[in-house]
């Protein structure tokens, strides 16, 4: 009756849960193990990427979905309906659970709303643009001129749910596993203008903390050819530059001279602008 239940090193958050606190090699372990998945598993630009301007890689659905497997960690979700007559918006709690012993590890908060601006309107034609009410309809200026109507809330009531489920996800991956130091979250979703000017104009307090960041591992020569591939896909599609690319890759890792000057080399297959100057 007096069974002994023996609970191994599954993970950061679990040693702090049943023992209390955590060793200081605990802690190392953590880490180290965190950045083996990101370096030996996760793919740039399919779990995490750089967003412009901001100095370390977003994670992505896809990336926190990784490091849930990796530490064992089972998502479930409290939704709150905070929508009105003209906005549908949810306020999602997503809760991280231990697989093996039903441990609470963490938890995350994420919100979205049909009132963000890349949910709020949407492209029209003329005659559908003329025949709108002049409340419900706007001509943007930017790049391009664009007439926009505003969009039926109901019709984007799923993918409202499924974005706060996404950003409350992430935002518990990153508490439980405690990598905000190697992830952001979020940026991706935002509206370019607004994620522009958080990127510029960031509290003092992160940027010192960016500061004091860990020295990261070198790359390996199996790790660097595991990934090359990937890299010269996503420079040879066009998606980044070769500078974009190496940016991504220093929040990482550290590459060799030898290992940059062959990603370097991609540049003499791909017509890329700005990469003459690396």
């Amino acid at each position: 009756m007096n069974a002994v239940l023996e609970m191994k090193h599954t993970g950061g958050a679990l040693a702090a849960q049943s023992q209390g606190r955590m060793a200081v090699a605990d802690i190392i372990s953590h880490v180290a193990m965190v950045q083996e998945v990101m370096r030996a598993v996760m793919k740039p630009e399919v779990h995490y990427g750089i967003i412009p301007g901001t100095d370390k890689p977003t994670l992505y659905k896809q990336g926190a979905e990784v490091l849930c497997m990796a530490f064992r960690v089972a998502d479930s979700y409290q939704v709150e309906d905070l929508s009105t007559a003209d906005v549908v918006r949810y306020r999602v709690t997503c809760i991280g659970t231990h697989q093996a012993t039903g441990i609470v590890l963490g938890t995350g908060m994420g919100e979205s709303s049909s009132g963000e601006e890349k949910y709020k309107w949407r492209k029209a034609f003329d005659d559908e643009f003329n025949a709108t009410p002049e409340n419900l309809r706007r001509i943007k200026k930017g790049k391009y001129t664009t007439k926009q109507v505003r969009t039926e809330p109901a019709d984007l009531a799923n993918t409202i749910l499924k974005m706060a489920n996404k950003r409350a996800k992430i935002a518990m991956t990153i508490n439980v596993t405690a990598c905000g130091d190697m992830f952001g979250q979020d940026l991706e979703d935002m509206d370019e203008a607004l994620r522009d000017h958080l990127t510029r104009h960031g509290g003092d307090a992160e940027g010192a903390a960016a500061k004091t960041k860990p020295a990261l591992p070198t790359y390996s020569d199996e790790d660097f050819a595991k990934n090359l591939v990937i890299w010269r896909k996503v420079i040879e599609s066009g998606k980044k530059t070769i500078p974009e690319v190496l940016a991504t890759i220093a929040t990482i890792g550290v590459l060799t001279e030898e290992q940059t000057a062959i990603i370097k080399a991609t540049a003499t297959t791909t017509p890329l602008t700005g990469d003459k100057d690396v």
